[in-house]
């Protein structure tokens, strides 16, 4: 139903997890579900006939498991986006990366039970995320199926800034650092920035990517082995070296401080910061502080305003700033905001990112 709520096919072995996540679904008037298959063969045959939204995945189920039914997903041509349900173990872990690395959108943990704790962060993230991708996938659908319009505004066009005192952008003699902020889309959206760089980077990288604890040293690994720069989960005293991508480990903000032979990150269990920990707030403001306009600072796809504030310090220090755009961002929250507030300097698709990012670094002026 194109005008109707966001359709849903929930895909697990367990009929209790299945009717957990129907109703967390259906607890938002938005949603529907569509359908419910107890492994990837049954989802395999419902899809042509349910046409959902998107898709709710186990990996670990019996006949075809997750992993089996994405490489079909993709042998078949399949479109509708798939988030996949995950545990915390680091087995876990590793199955969700290559579940991303074959096309699945992102991922969420999954909750023990209807009375476990975290129930109702697992919900909201859940209805969010469905939200995002399969709100996005109907637009596009909806996209191809409408006329051109005529000349005229432009639509969705990103509202204008708000009132903030401009500060011109004074460009370093080079880039000393690239600090990152990304939420929800971020896995593959790193992926495509990161595949696209070249060895010869010549500045490191610190990524705040809201992911939970035991995820991100596996999503590090899995970063490094489509980029030719070395890609890790960052560790206290990490060294900041050129071509180097430290990834802030779940659960801890990451700070950066210069020192006088070489930059290091130190890892924090300070309180979380608009709602998260790795924040990428307190990454950028550490960021400004000790390296003041030799930033590079980069706010990409992702609910809520997370970044979009302290991003405003590398600016006000002079250093460059940019903001993913909304046609390309699953979740046009955080760079929003951070635009909003008058914060970026230039707003680049998700397609021009890496190419924008090396062009800068090697040469600041431009």
């Amino acid at each position: 139903m194109e005008n109707g709520p966001i359709s849903v096919l929930i895909v697990d072995d367990s009929a209790l997890m299945r009717n957990l996540i129907g109703r967390i679904v259906e607890a938002d008037p938005a949603l529907t579900v569509a359908g419910k298959a107890m492994n990837g063969a049954f989802a395999l045959e419902k899809i042509p006939r349910l046409d959902p939204d998107i898709v709710i995945l186990d990996l670990e189920m019996p006949e075809m498991n997750g992993i089996d039914f994405l490489k079909e997903r993709r042998r078949l041509g399949l479109q509708a986006p798939v988030v996949i349900l995950s545990s915390l173990a680091s087995k876990g872990a590793e199955i969700t990366m290559e579940a991303l690395s074959l096309g699945a959108s992102d991922f969420i943990m999954k909750p023990s039970g209807s009375a476990s704790p975290d129930i109702r962060d697992v919900a909201d993230s859940l209805r969010e995320m469905i939200h995002a991708y399969g709100g996005q996938y109907r637009r596009n659908r909806r996209k191809e199926r409408v006329p051109p319009a005529q000349p005229g505004p432009p639509r969705g066009a990103a509202p204008e800034p708000g009132e903030k005192k401009s500060v011109s952008y004074r460009p370093p003699g080079r880039f000393e650092l690239v600090a990152l902020g990304i939420s929800t889309g971020g896995p593959n959206a790193l992926r495509e920035v990161f595949s696209r760089l070249d060895s010869g980077f010549p500045a490191p990288i610190v990524v705040v990517q809201h992911m939970p604890p035991g995820f991100t040293a596996e999503f590090a690994r899995s970063l490094g082995r489509i980029c030719p720069l070395e890609v890790k989960e960052a560790e206290d005293g990490d060294l900041l070296r050129e071509g180097r991508i430290l990834v802030a480990p779940g659960d801890r903000h990451m700070v950066v401080e210069k020192k006088p032979l070489s930059g290091l990150v130190r890892l924090l269990d300070t309180p979380a910061v608009n709602g998260h920990r790795p924040s990428a707030d307190v990454l950028f403001e550490s960021a400004a502080r000790h390296y003041r306009n030799g930033v590079l600072g980069v706010i990409m796809t992702g609910m809520g305003r997370d970044g979009a504030r302290r991003i405003g310090d590398i600016y006000r220090e002079g250093g460059m700033t940019l903001g993913q755009d909304e046609a390309s961002s699953i979740v046009y929250g955080m760079p929003k905001a951070a635009f909003e507030y008058g914060f970026i300097r230039r707003q680049v698709s998700l397609g021009k990112m890496a190419e924008t990012i090396v062009r800068l670094v090697k040469d600041p002026g431009l």
